[in-house]
C-alpha cells in the first residue's frame, strides 16, 4: 500500500533537476547521472504518467567546459557560460531519450512567460500540445538573455512556475542532498531528515539553508517553490538524485525524501487562483444558451455564445461574464483582444478564420481558465 497516495495517484509530473547533481559539482556534465535520471522519466512515461523536465546546469556546465574555476559574478560572463553549457546540456538530454525512441523539446523560458498572461497561454498551449504529443519538454531559464533571472532567479522557482503553468499534480526537485533536514546535516550529521510537512508550515524556513557555489538554490529556494507550487494544488517532494530509482520511488508513493503536501485539491486551488484575479479588463455579455453551457456542461465558452463585448482587453487579460439579466456569472482569461472578441462575438468557429484573417483559438476562454462565480 502507498505510504503517499496522493503522489501514487499523481498523472502529471514537473521533474526538476539541480546544478550540483549535474554537473558532478561543477566538474562538468556527469552523464552517468542524466542517463540514469532519463531511464527512470522513461519508466514513469511507459507507466502512463506526463513529464516535463525542468533542467539546470547550463550556466554550470559553461563554467566547466571554459575551465573557469568559479561561477562568475559579471552579467555578461554569466551569459556567455549559459550560451557554451545549453548546448552540451540539451545534447546530453537528447541523445539518452532518444535510446529510448522519445523526442525532447528544448523550452527557454523567463519569468516573464509564466508571468504575463499573453505569454502564459502561450507557454501553457505549447506545453500540453507537447505532452499531448509524448514528446518530453526539457525547459531551462532563458540564462542567454534574460538579466533580472540570472541575478536573482532559480529553477526551483521556475519549476513551480511551470508545474502552475500546466496544472501538474506532482512536483519533484531532485538534489544532491536526501531531502530536507531539521538542521544542517553538514554541521550535524546526526540531523533528522524531515518526510513530511504542509508546504505552508511557517517552521520550514528554520530548517532551510543557502544555495553552493554552482547553484542558486538551496533549501530556501525549495520551500518557497513547494509554496509557490501549493497554490495550485501540486504536491512537492524534495529528494536525493543519488538514490537508485528515487523518480520511481517517489512516483509510486514510497516514503522517499521530504514531501511537502499541498493542503487543497487543484481544481479548487486554480480556480481560486483565477477568482482571486482582481483587475478586471473587459465584460462579455453571454445569450441565455451560453450561460446554461456553461453553468450545466462545465464546457468552455465559444465566440457564438456572445452577444456583447465591452471594454479594452488583450489575449490573457482577465473578463468577466455576465447574463442578459445584469449577473456576473464567471470569469476567465480571454484568448483574444477586445477588438478581435468584437469581431468574432455570435459567430460560430467556422467562421472564425474569415472574419480575423488567421485560425486561432476555437474557445473565446478554455473551461480550464474559466471559474464560475
Amino acid at each position: 500500500m502507498s505510504q503517499r497516495p496522493e503522489l501514487a495517484a499523481a498523472r502529471r509530473w514537473v521533474i526538476k533537476i539541480g546544478s550540483a547533481l549535474l554537473t558532478a559539482d561543477g566538474t562538468g556534465l556527469d552523464i552517468t547521472i542524466i542517463n540514469s535520471l532519463v531511464a527512470q522519466v522513461v519508466e514513469l512515461k511507459k507507466a502512463g504518467r506526463e513529464v516535463v523536465l525542468v533542467s539546470s546546469g547550463a550556466v554550470a556546465a559553461g563554467v566547466a567546459r571554459l575551465g573557469w574555476k568559479h561561477r562568475p559574478t559579471a552579467l555578461h560572463d554569466l551569459q556567455a557560460a549559459a550560451a557554451v553549457g545549453q548546448m552540451g546540456l540539451v545534447q546530453s538530454y537528447e541523445s539518452a531519450f532518444q535510446r529510448y525512441g522519445l523526442h525532447t523539446a528544448q523550452i527557454l523560458l523567463s519569468h516573464d512567460d509564466v508571468l504575463v498572461r499573453d505569454r502564459y497561454l502561450n507557454a501553457r498551449s505549447t506545453l500540453t500540445t507537447l505532452l499531448k504529443l509524448g514528446v518530453v519538454p526539457v525547459v531551462n531559464e532563458n540564462d542567454t538573455v534574460v538579466t533580472d533571472e540570472i541575478r536573482f532567479g532559480d529553477n526551483d522557482t521556475l519549476a513551480a512556475m511551470v508545474a502552475n503553468l500546466i496544472d501538474a499534480d506532482a512536483l519533484l526537485l531532485i538534489t544532491d542532498q536526501l531531502g530536507l533536514f531539521e538542521e544542517d546535516p553538514r554541521v550535524n550529521p546526526a540531523a533528522k531528515l524531515v518526510s513530511e510537512r504542509v508546504a505552508s508550515d511557517p517552521k520550514l524556513n528554520e530548517m532551510a539553508g543557502e544555495g553552493g557555489a554552482l547553484g542558486r538554490g538551496g533549501m530556501v529556494t525549495k520551500i518557497r517553490a513547494a509554496r509557490l507550487a501549493a497554490r495550485s494544488g501540486t504536491q512537492t517532494v524534495i529528494a536525493g538524485g543519488r538514490v537508485p530509482d528515487i523518480v520511481g520511488r517517489v512516483s509510486v508513493g514510497q516514503n522517499e525524501g521530504s514531501w511537502l503536501k499541498a493542503d487543497e485539491r487543484p481544481i479548487a486551488a486554480r480556480k481560486r487562483w483565477l477568482a482571486g484575479l482582481v483587475q478586471i479588463k473587459g465584460r462579455l455579455i453571454l445569450d441565455d444558451g451560453a450561460v446554461r453551457v456553461l453553468r450545466e456542461s462545465g464546457r468552455s465558452l465559444l465566440p457564438v455564445g456572445v452577444s456583447e463585448v465591452t471594454g479594452d482587453f488583450v489575449r490573457g487579460d482577465m473578463v468577466s461574464c455576465w447574463d442578459n439579466a445584469g449577473k456576473e456569472i464567471a470569469r476567465g482569461l480571454v484568448n483574444y483582444n477586445a477588438d478581435e472578441a468584437r469581431r468574432i462575438k455570435g459567430s460560430p468557429s467556422g467562421q472564425r478564420e474569415a472574419l480575423l484573417g488567421y485560425c486561432g483559438d476555437q474557445e473565446l476562454i478554455h473551461r480550464d481558465n474559466l471559474v464560475l462565480i
